[in-house]
């Protein structure tokens, strides 16, 4: 199929329609002990998620991780890497691969930090304050997608769950 502005479109509907199937799949198995492991559920639950949010991202070319990493350097121009790497939870080898990419691609900027030589400050470069609106957009949709079946209430409460868990 030749690439159109309704490919995107039905690839979702098409992923949606797949992820509907297992879930009616799974409904009819015993699940045993799994039903009440909160690993189990958290894991089926990050799988919807990141299945939903490549449908929805797909050809931007961002990945949720690069997302985040994208969301805390608009949210603190200036961040070392380091405090980069602690505000996600991890090291410093994987903060320096991932602005790395973002780097050779245009999207974020190392300049020298006005506190430390030793260290950079990041900052999103224009490219990167352009993509990050456009992928922000699309998050948003993402989001009200994932939480359709949730109140107001209900999901304020689960982020707040989430976050004791984590």
């Amino acid at each position: 199929m030749a690439p159109n502005a309704t490919q995107p479109c039905l690839l979702r509907m098409a992923d949606r329609r797949s992820a509907r199937r297992r879930r009616a799949v799974a409904r009819g198995v015993p699940h045993g002990v799994l039903d009440g492991l909160l690993g189990y559920h958290l894991r089926r639950a990050q799988f919807a998620v990141f299945q939903d949010f490549a449908a929805t991202m797909r050809g931007m070319g961002i990945t949720p991780g690069q997302f985040g990493v994208l969301a805390l350097i608009q949210a603190n121009p200036g961040l070392t890497q380091s405090a980069l790497g602690e505000a996600m939870g991890v090291d410093r080898s994987t903060v320096v691969a991932v602005i790395d990419r973002l780097e050779s691609r245009g999207l974020v900027r190392r300049a020298p930090s006005p506190n430390d030589r030793r260290s950079y400050a990041l900052i999103l470069d224009d490219e990167g304050v352009r993509r990050f609106a456009a992928a922000l957009k699309r998050v948003r949709v993402h989001e009200r997608r994932i939480a359709r079946r949730l109140t107001a209430a209900e999901r304020a409460t689960l982020v707040e769950l989430l976050r004791r868990v984590g």
